[in-house]
């Protein structure tokens, strides 16, 4: 394909297929703005503020704990975005290498409702900020709103996603920055130091919480990096997007600690608000920017699930613009319906119903990262993935499903969620150890059960190289 005729293609004409080397774009620096800029949210910077007051730490020990609770879960993120450049295909998509075409539904099925509730609990949160903003503008018109402007942003697709938060980055720092500098610039409150204190829990929460945080990205990090070259190698992409999602949660992290800390208020917004002084009201307009323009990557995510769920059905069809552009529409409306009918609930709901998720997540990135990186060597057979049958990688893999459910069921004795509450939840009392579990158990059984399968995909490697 022409690189002229791409480069003037304002909407995205590619949705789960393979990106071909013809039209790969773009450098690896583009993902570090992407990760910062998209970090930078009110959600992040509410819970920083989690690490003081629910967990009740000092300022020293919540400090460390966000920084290395990010900087863990930052390596299974950035290992994710590596893979991009390599296969030049969606995350999702790219799960029938690992459970096979029918196999990879229920991975599908899983984070399709990450994205679809992080996109509606987004817009329920950019109406209630553009009301804040604009009061002539209500709740209910302006929960549309935010929505339709995330959408639109989503359906042009890759290119103006990166563009938008290349330059948000710059601004989003900017402004972080300068009010990181203002709130402690001024006279601190006398017990700012000496507020909270050192705890076991308190601290392993907090560092969970980031961990968790940057994991929850995993299922869709790939889908931002397909279309860089395959030249770009593994290195590059890993540190671009590990330094910039790390980088921007934990300044974001901190700030709304610090925040708290300095104006203590049950709202963590409105305590930014007020220790910033002047700059409270512009950040508001600023979060409220970021927030549609990180839910259109919730948006963007969301359409790729549900076509890769249906293509699997119809292999023989190729999903293009049109059929990105009508999905896109059927979400928006039913996110709508959903968020203007469930507003005052939602959200607090959908973040329980995340942590609770997060148990089917952390087997699926082990076994993901495993068979990349170690069983298969960063090398898959595109055209397999794609063909209707599943070629080398079958239909349905028993012995990953096998292993994905035993790392989902050692996780049962240690949940403690707002849904479920194991036996052994109370270990470290607060805390949900579950992941870390899951995580320990996954890697040990996965590569046993693998190594057979591995000789028969390089069977298939050594004919077609």
């Amino acid at each position: 394909m022409n690189k002229k005729t791409t480069q003037k293609r304002i909407i995205e004409d590619k949705s789960v297929d393979f990106v071909p080397e013809s039209e790969r774009h773009g450098k690896s620096h583009s993902l570090f703005t992407l990760w910062f800029c998209t970090n930078i949210a009110p959600l992040a910077v509410v819970s920083g503020a989690i690490a003081t007051e629910s967990f009740h730490l000092d300022v020293i020990s919540a400090l460390t704990a966000i920084i290395t609770g990010h900087l863990f879960g930052g390596i299974f993120l950035g290992l994710t975005s590596a893979q991009g450049p390599k296969v030049g295909i969606p995350q999702m998509v790219q799960s029938r290498a690992q459970f096979g075409r029918y196999g990879s539904l229920l991975v599908i099925s899983f984070t399709t409702v990450i994205y679809l509730g992080f996109f509606i609990s987004n817009i329920s949160l950019s109406g209630k900020l553009i009301n804040n903003v604009i009061p002539d503008i209500n709740v209910r018109s302006s929960t549309i709103l935010g929505a339709m402007l995330a959408t639109i942003i989503g359906i042009i697709g890759y290119r103006f996603i990166h563009r938008i938060n290349k330059f948000g980055a710059w601004v989003m720092g900017a402004a972080m920055i300068t009010g990181l500098v203002l709130m402690l610039s001024h006279p601190l409150p006398e017990n700012f130091w000496l507020r909270g204190g050192f705890s076991l829990a308190g601290w392993f929460g907090t560092f969970c919480i980031g961990a968790v945080w940057q994991i929850s990205f995993s299922p869709y990090t790939s889908d931002y990096s397909r279309y860089l070259p395959a030249s770009t190698g593994i290195a590059r992409p890993f540190w671009a997007t590990y330094l910039g999602a790390c980088g921007g949660t934990i300044l974001a992290f901190v700030f709304g600690m610090i925040a708290v800390n300095i104006a203590p208020d049950s709202d963590a917004m409105v305590s930014v608000r007020h220790a910033t002084g002047w700059l409270g009201p512009v950040l508001m307009i600023l979060f409220l920017i970021n927030i549609i323009c990180h839910n259109s990557m919730n948006l963007y995510g969301a359409v790729l699930s549900l076509i890769t769920a249906a293509h699997t059905f119809f292999p023989q069809r190729s999903p293009g613009v049109i059929t990105r552009l009508i999905v896109s529409v059927v979400v928006l409306s039913m996110s709508i319906i959903v968020a203007l009918e469930t507003s005052k609930h939602f959200v607090a709901f959908f973040i329980n119903l995340i942590l609770a998720l997060i148990s089917v997540l952390t087997p699926w990135i082990v076994i993901n990262l495993l068979d990349f990186y170690v069983i298969n060597k960063q090398r898959y057979n595109v055209s397999a993935i794609f063909s209707p049958d599943g070629g080398c990688y079958g239909l349905l893999n028993l012995k990953t499903m096998f292993v994905y459910f035993i790392g989902i069921l050692v996780q049962i004795p240690f949940v403690e969620n707002a849904f479920f509450q194991g036996p052994y939840a109370n270990i470290i009392p607060g805390i949900d150890l579950s992941w870390v579990i899951s995580l320990v158990i996954t890697s040990v059984i996965y590569p046993v059960f693998a190594r057979r399968t591995r000789h028969s995909y390089s069977k298939v490697f050594q004919k077609i190289t």
